[in-house]
């Protein structure tokens, strides 16, 4: 992570402890280090928190400057196997795929969207009838209407007790899809 700084100058968060480490070593209080490399770089270069920190892990004798690896899950995900997992079964959500590779379901999910796959539904259904389909259903409608004057068909489709309606309640579940699918 660089800083940058008013004067136009890039500087690092490893050049910028190099300098706290400077600071420590000539004897100097973190408020007098802080005010010193703020002075001759940037108001806002350094915070005293941040020097108090450095101050702590130099007193204890640590010197190194690098950023060290940190607890918790990682970051980085095998895109590859992402990608196989997400193909093989579309329909796993971010928290099984989280589980599966050992990382957090976030980290999978802005993965996913990095490969272009998006959480959608599965089967597309319409929702408007076109006008092609609405004239086929009024077709449909006349000639029942039509051919059957005489015989009262109406009655024997139509019940009056709910319990013999049929009802079919199709349950959609999303998936991970391409652009276009």
């Amino acid at each position: 992570m660089d800083v940058d700084l008013e004067l136009g100058m890039n500087i690092s968060c490893k050049e910028l402890r190099v300098r706290l480490l400077h600071e420590f070593r000539l004897g100097h209080k973190t408020t007098e280090a802080t005010r010193n490399i703020c002075s001759t770089m940037s108001k806002d270069a350094l915070f005293i928190r941040t020097a108090q920190h450095w101050f702590n892990w130099f007193k204890n004798d640590n010197f190194e400057l690098d950023d060290l690896p940190r607890v918790g899950k990682p970051l980085e995900v095998d895109m590859d196997v992402l990608k196989q997992l997400a193909e093989e079964d579309p329909r796993l959500t971010t928290r099984c795929l989280a589980e599966r590779l050992g990382c957090s379901h976030t980290t999978v999910e802005t993965h996913l969207r990095e490969l272009g796959k998006t959480w959608k539904y599965g089967v597309w259904i319409p929702h408007e009838l076109s006008p092609l389909q609405l004239q086929h259903r009024v077709d449909a409608f006349m000639k029942l209407l039509t051919s059957h004057r005489n015989y009262q068909w109406l009655h024997n489709h139509i019940t009056g007790d709910e319990k013999w309606v049929l009802h079919v309640n199709h349950t959609r579940k999303r998936q991970w899809l391409g652009a276009g699918q």
